[in-house]
């Protein structure tokens, strides 16, 4: 499950959002941001979607989500706890793909490092989704090149 003060994890099973949200929640802490994204019917340019199916490279899904939150910890050392989850496999119409938690002692560094932690989640994790509406499927739209985070410097690659 979660290290001492990180939750970092790919997994195909539901993710325990309530669990999360507990997890994250320490006296320390005044302000905890929680993302959770999940799956619609639309996407740009694209109605009557019925599920998503996302493809991870595992072996580095984990190490860039460390990175993430090494990331911010430098960024926020303030953060108390920080949590990046995400499902790989096919997922149906409302269930949650993502779920980002930074614990932090005041809301505005909560909001911020979640929102950065979910934007770089994006553009950093290797791991895609696959778009399946009646009659097709394709890959999603917004996809993008990779970047990595280097968490020991702090420049992105």
């Amino acid at each position: 499950m979660a290290e001492q003060n990180e939750w970092i994890e790919l997994t195909t099973a539901s993710l325990p959002v309530a669990e999360v949200l507990s997890w994250a929640t320490v006296p320390g802490c005044g302000g905890l941001a929680v993302f959770c994204g999940t799956v619609r019917d639309h996407s740009e340019g694209r109605s009557g979607v019925l599920r998503l199916e996302y493809e991870a490279y595992g072996a580095r899904v984990v190490p860039s989500l460390a990175a993430i939150a090494a990331e911010a910890r430098r960024r926020w050392p303030d953060i108390g706890r920080v949590a990046l989850l995400h499902r790989a496999g096919t997922l149906e119409l409302g269930e949650v793909s993502v779920v980002v938690a930074v614990s932090t002692p005041h809301r505005a560094e909560a909001f911020e490092a979640a929102r950065w932690c979910i934007d770089t989640l994006k553009e950093s994790a290797p791991i895609w989704k696959r778009e399946v509406w009646e009659g097709g499927a394709d890959w999603a739209a917004d996809a993008h090149e990779l970047r990595e985070v280097d968490p020991a410097g702090g420049a992105a690659r």
